[in-house]
């Protein structure tokens, strides 16, 4: 019975690798299977699991039932948690579009002087993305000036003042 659980162990880290190198063919195969968690990860973690917890508690000397059950409830989770990870990570980031209107407060660094007169550049990070705009500002910032974003003059463009703090 351990080599069994052995080689149900291996097929599942085959299953895992095959599903790291070529996830979407393997996941194909398990479209409208099961649930969304059903995932190639989540059933090569199932069967690792299960077949290496399985032969280990086979090897202490444990019944089959007692075995199997073993097996089965280290499978469950194993699979349930791959599956939950695969889909987090499926599902991409968060970050939303980046908006004029979301750029009001947000902190930023000057990286071309600002002129009192004209334009300089800033960057600022919106929704994880560092964003590149032209500035205004009531005084003349070096570049380096850590500013925050008083108000949107154009989608490409903001007023800027320095930063306290």
């Amino acid at each position: 019975m351990q080599a069994t659980l052995l080689v149900i162990g291996g097929i599942g880290i085959l299953l895992l690798l095959v599903s790291l190198v070529a996830g979407d063919v393997v996941d194909g195969f398990l479209d409208g299977v099961g649930p969304d968690l059903l995932s190639g990860l989540a059933v090569a973690g199932f069967l690792a699991a299960f077949g290496f917890v399985g032969a280990l508690v086979a090897d202490a000397g444990a019944s089959r039932p007692v075995t199997l059950l073993s097996g089965l409830v280290a499978g469950a989770l194993v699979g349930v948690g791959a599956g939950q990870a695969s889909k987090r990570l499926m599902r991409g980031g968060d970050e939303a579009n980046v908006t004029s209107r979301g750029l009001v407060g947000l902190s930023g660094t000057v990286i071309e002087a600002v002129p009192a007169d004209g334009f300089g550049m800033v960057n600022v990070v919106a929704s994880g993305h560092i964003t590149r705009l032209n500035a205004r500002a009531d005084e003349p910032l070096p570049s380096g000036t850590a500013v925050v974003v008083t108000s949107v003059l154009s989608p490409t463009s903001v007023r800027v003042s320095r930063r306290e703090g």
